[in-house]
């Protein structure tokens, strides 16, 4: 089991580690340009290639969607109380504590842990999880919604095609799944790495709050996940997933949009940091609950 644990966190660790290791040794990492590559690229054509050859229907892949959905809305009124009860503002804190970092750490983890089917799953969530960052988590930080946002999202165009392709069963050249399956490797390691060179640049400040709202983050996402899975009676990996994904610390996308909308940016990148340390600690005791 040993073994098994460290097959799945070593790789993270390390691509994530390149990243720190290269932002503190002061090479240059465009972050903008790096994020930008895999959220209109990489992303997109990672869920492409996915399920234009996902073997079998579809059936599996939107009910988890729906799932992830219901985990997300879920974690709304919780994380209103808890913000009420430290006498936080929503706008500041809200985003942090609703969207868990399914990307840069869920899909390889998934992956790793899961294989093929983890990450087909695990793209499920991402997908509602990155549109809806993108359009109500917007909104929550900078006080006004634009469907303009959503329609600027390609995630969306992505599940769109593919569905419709998978839908009327077109054939696809194996040059088009050459090329969208070369592009979407790039989004895993991209990913991480990117994680490490944002650590590399964050502080704690706050550290109570930090460890409070980190802790909620962890513990919420893991008691949603639980008790989601029981719900719809999920099972194996689709119930490994869940609990994984929903268990994620805060997502750095957070800090990011608290910085360009002026939400409490040193306190958020603060909550990211804390709740990514004890995601590694905790990550050993989670997923040998999760495979046990």
């Amino acid at each position: 089991m040993f073994q098994i644990l460290f097959n799945i966190i070593a790789p993270v660790v390390i691509c994530a580690g390149l990243g720190y290791y290269w932002s503190k040794s002061n090479r240059s990492f465009h972050m903008e340009t790096i994020t930008g590559l895999v959220s209109n690229i990489g992303a997109p054509m990672l869920i492409f290639t996915t399920l234009v050859q996902l073997e079998g229907d579809l059936t599996e892949f939107l009910e988890f969607g729906f799932i992830a959905l219901i985990a997300l809305i879920t974690f709304v009124p919780i994380g209103f109380v808890v913000l009420k009860l430290l006498k936080l503002d929503y706008r500041d804190y809200l985003p942090a504590l609703m969207f868990p970092n399914t990307g840069n750490m869920g899909l390889p983890l998934c992956y790793f842990a899961f294989q093929q089917e983890g990450l087909i799953l695990a793209l499920a969530f991402f997908t509602i999880h990155a549109v809806l960052q993108f359009t109500f988590g917007v909104w929550i930080a900078s006080g006004s919604g634009s469907i303009t946002q959503f329609l600027k999202t390609p995630l969306v165009y992505a599940v769109s095609i593919s569905l419709a392709l998978r839908w009327f069963e077109v054939p696809m050249p194996l040059w088009v799944i050459d090329t969208s399956k070369l592009l979407g490797g790039m989004t895993i390691p991209l990913m991480l790495m990117a994680l490490g060179v944002s650590l590399a640049s964050l502080s704690a400040q706050h550290l109570k709050e930090a460890t409070i709202l980190s802790v909620t983050r962890l513990l919420m996402g893991f008691l949603v996940g639980l008790g989601l899975s029981e719900l719809f009676g999920l099972e194996g990996t689709a119930r490994g997933v869940l609990i994984l994904e929903c268990t994620m610390p805060v997502a750095v996308f957070n800090y990011l949009l608290s910085l360009r909308y002026g939400r409490a940016a040193g306190q958020v990148a603060g909550t990211v940091l804390v709740s990514t340390l004890l995601s590694f600690l905790t990550l050993p005791l989670l997923l040998l609950f999760l495979l046990g």
